[in-house]
């Protein structure tokens, strides 16, 4: 059965599928894939709705994970197509989630399909996990649903999460882990007074600015192999002051840390504390971590997608763990997982697209990914 991929990326960019909202999304993907044979669940946890769909029983076992909601469109008088509209234009398509990840999901499918008319006796298992609730608080998706799948038999051999990976051509990127994502919220307390008489107040903001400092210089690592190293950001400072002549009662920064495997979060906060208290010991700190690094170790698997997609695009990818957190973070506790898609660089932009050559590409990549995981 053929099944065009771009046909798919239209009808599915052309539900205005905000987080949470599915806005028929899933429902777009059950009716293409149980024609095709595959039995569909549709499980809600809180506001999200998420979708997991299975052929066959046996094994070998590959599942694909992606996600069906994407970020709001922003004012879409900035758009030169309208955001849902799914408009094709000189060989692109145009529309909230045409990289990021409509497309990848239609390519997926697209060869899935044709996958299945070409061997009929196919015995053993294909799975896709579908969320609405990547681009959210991801707390009712991938993460709510990995559970119900170990429960019911049905975690996969590896799975490839369809995220758009590429920075500039397909090709050029396997994503096989992600840095951890830790947030830190620094506060340090003082007296409140007036400028003129110091003495009767403690300034509390030499400390802060110190330890600011103490942050942004400090080194945590090098890198390793697959990691670039360790970095620090600090995104927020507040004092809530707007006086001009009032030492204020305290202030606060919040940064963000992205760290490689050389660290958990537990180490991490350690190191983080140990820098501070080289400053002051008079400070609190707040800190959630909202996802640990992880890799997939290179090998056979990774191996056969290197060599797929060099057949199809002349190019070998390189494995990385650069970007921010995915679904993959979830994923990689229960099977071994790659993450490989369209090209992001208009991902979360007004005219985001995919071009429509790089869609048959990635379809013919996935479907050749298939047929040489499951010949063995």
């Amino acid at each position: 059965m053929a099944l065009d991929p771009v046909r798919l990326a239209q009808a599915l960019i052309r539900c205005p599928s905000v987080t949470p909202h599915d806005a028929g999304a899933l429902k777009v993907l059950a009716d293409v894939l149980e024609p095709l044979g595959f039995t569909c669940h549709f499980l809600p946890f809180g506001d999200v709705m998420n979708l997991f769909a299975r052929y066959g029983t046996g094994s070998p076992h590959l599942c694909f994970c992606g996600h069906t909601d994407v970020v709001p469109p922003g004012d879409e008088k900035g758009w030169t197509h309208p955001p849902f509209g799914a408009v094709i234009e000189n060989g692109r398509l145009y529309g909230r989630g045409a990289a990021d990840m409509k497309g990848g999901i239609a390519c997926f499918i697209a060869a899935v399909a044709g996958f299945l008319s070409a061997n009929p006796g196919f015995s053993g298992s294909l799975s896709l996990l579908i969320t609405g609730d990547e681009e959210g608080a991801s707390v009712d998706g991938t993460v709510r649903v990995l559970p119900w799948m170990k429960e019911n038999g049905h975690i996969p051999d590896v799975a490839v999460v369809g995220e758009p990976s590429n920075p500039k051509m397909l090709g050029d990127e396997i994503k096989i882990g992600r840095r951890g994502s830790f947030n830190g919220s620094l506060t340090v307390r003082g007296v409140q007074g007036h400028t003129a008489y110091p003495a009767r107040a403690d300034n509390s903001l030499p400390r802060l600015i110190a330890m600011a400092q103490a942050l942004l210089s400090h080194e945590f690592d090098k890198g390793t192999k697959f990691f670039p190293p360790t970095n620090l950001q600090i995104t927020s400072i507040d004092v809530g002051n707007s006086a001009y002549n009032v030492i204020p009662a305290g202030g606060s920064l919040k940064f963000n840390v992205r760290f490689c495997d050389l660290w958990d979060s537990r180490t991490l906060e350690q190191r983080i504390r140990s820098a501070l208290d080289a400053v002051s010991p008079d400070y609190e700190l707040a800190v959630h971590c909202n996802a640990e690094s992880f890799m997939t170790k290179p090998g056979p698997f990774t191996d056969m997608a290197v060599a797929e997609i060099r057949a199809v695009t002349g190019r070998a990818p390189a494995l990385t763990t650069g970007g921010g957190t995915s679904d993959a973070r979830f994923v990689h506790a229960y099977c071994p997982v790659v993450e490989f898609g369209l090209i992001n660089e208009t991902i979360h932009r007004m005219d985001e697209n995919a071009a429509l050559d790089d869609l048959a590409m990635l379809t013919e990549i996935y479907a050749r990914i298939l047929a040489r995981y499951f010949s063995g």
